[in-house]
């Protein structure tokens, strides 16, 4: 693996980084005042709008998806720039169209939608004009183990009927937010892992219900369209808006759920990088007992770590952006499962200290470490928990010692 960006990464680093200087980091007192300002809480704030245009006309945009759909960047390719964008979550993925769940549904569209499927709803979310929602999620089983989903996908003639209630779905409060890839059950009795299918539900379908917005750790996540509880009665939608097969939901997740966890952790690096420059400004620009806190020893260490802690994750994320390029999802399994278990957990450590260098201050609205904090902390249940990739990892190295142990 070749350390050094390539110079089309480079290009666009450049360009992105003098963006984030002129565009975006101005823009984050604007976007606060007019979410305060706001009657309907969950229209997103018009200055993401003005950000996109201008990203768009400086080509700054579907940098996640390769191929001709997309910017044609590979995984080691767009780390970097995903790594820049995480340095202000809540304006630069948007921005730029980079944006969860949205660049996984349009993941899953690229690979697995049918022409007319492509038309309909990939090509206005390539050009940002609409969102999307990713209902996986339930309230009522243990979503971790995907099995377990209990959402009916039923067939009836021409039409696919879906009942089911789903929550936490990313993005469904936002207006904007035309359509849903559901994941449900199409035969209960098919074998476990060819049970689930996906559909699309437009969001104007007689019988879906956004029933309310979620809160996480007290925050509405409202700059990113909420997440919401969403009922499914009786909702009927064409034959045709089912997502390739009948049976394939659960290979088209983990299709969908590889690239998403890699991008969650580039972007992660982005925020501990912003965490540990808060940290050193902060405890440089304040005293106490007639020192600046920068000279404490324990602050000392804390920045140390960070500093360490970053590296180590960049390379790990790097490593693996590499191997699915190289040799595929699949082939960097290990590695993608490995990223997920620690760079969320590292970042929350990094930004728990830049939080307490900055005392009451950083758990106010005045900075936006807690808010931050608190996305991150939920990356150690998104797309699955840390336990699960844990068994699973722990699983995969055992397997090559259980023969020769006769276990």
């Amino acid at each position: 693996m070749d350390f050094a960006f390539d110079a089309r990464t480079e290009e666009l680093r450049g360009q992105l980084l003098e963006f984030m200087d002129s565009h975006v980091y101005p823009a984050e007192a604007v976007f606060h005042e007019q979410l305060a300002a706001r009657t309907d809480p969950w229209s997103p704030p018009p200055v993401v709008d003005e950000l996109k245009a201008e990203a768009r006309k400086r080509g700054l945009w579907n940098f996640f998806l390769p191929g001709d759909h997309g910017a044609g960047l590979t995984n080691l390719q767009y780390a970097p720039l995903a790594e820049i964008t995480g340095r202000s979550p809540h304006l630069a993925p948007a921005a730029v169209n980079c944006a969860a769940p949205d660049t996984g549904n349009m993941e899953v569209l690229t690979m697995f939608g049918s022409e007319q499927q492509k038309k309909q709803w990939l090509e206005p979310l390539l050009a940002g004009e609409i969102r999307s929602a990713f209902a996986m999620t339930e309230p009522d089983v243990a979503s971790s183990d995907a099995r377990n989903i209990a959402t009916s996908i039923r067939r009836e003639g021409d039409e696919y009927v879906v009942n089911g209630r789903k929550w936490y779905i990313t993005g469904a409060m936002n207006p904007n937010c035309k359509i849903f890839i559901v994941m449900g059950k199409t035969d209960p009795d098919a074998p476990a892992h060819k049970q689930q299918s996906m559909i699309l539900v437009p969001r104007d379908t007689p019988g879906l219900t956004v029933v309310r917005g979620m809160q996480v750790f007290g925050y509405t996540d409202s700059d990113h369209g909420g997440h919401a509880e969403v009922l499914f009665e009786d909702v009927r939608v064409p034959a045709e808006n089912l997502i390739a097969d009948e049976g394939s939901g659960f290979a088209i997740a983990q299709a969908r759920l590889g690239p998403g966890r890699i991008h969650h952790c580039m972007r992660a690096i982005g925020m501990a990088e912003r965490a540990l420059e808060a940290m050193c400004r902060r405890t440089l620009s304040r005293e106490t007992f007639g020192r600046p806190i920068a000279d404490s020893g324990v602050v000392q260490d804390w920045i140390a770590e960070a500093r360490v802690r970053i590296e180590q994750q960049r390379l790990l994320v790097l490593k693996t952006a590499w191997l699915m390029d190289t040799v595929g999802n699949q082939g960097a399994h290990t590695e993608i499962q490995a990223i997920k278990i620690s760079t969320p957990l590292t970042v929350e450590w990094i930004l728990d200290k830049a939080i307490q260098a900055h005392g009451a201050g950083g758990v106010s609205q005045d900075f936006p470490l807690a808010e931050i904090w608190a996305g991150v902390r939920t990356l150690r249940l998104a797309d699955g928990p840390d336990e699960v990739h844990k068994r699973s990892l722990a699983r995969r190295e055992l397997k090559k010692y259980r023969t020769e142990a006769g276990k």
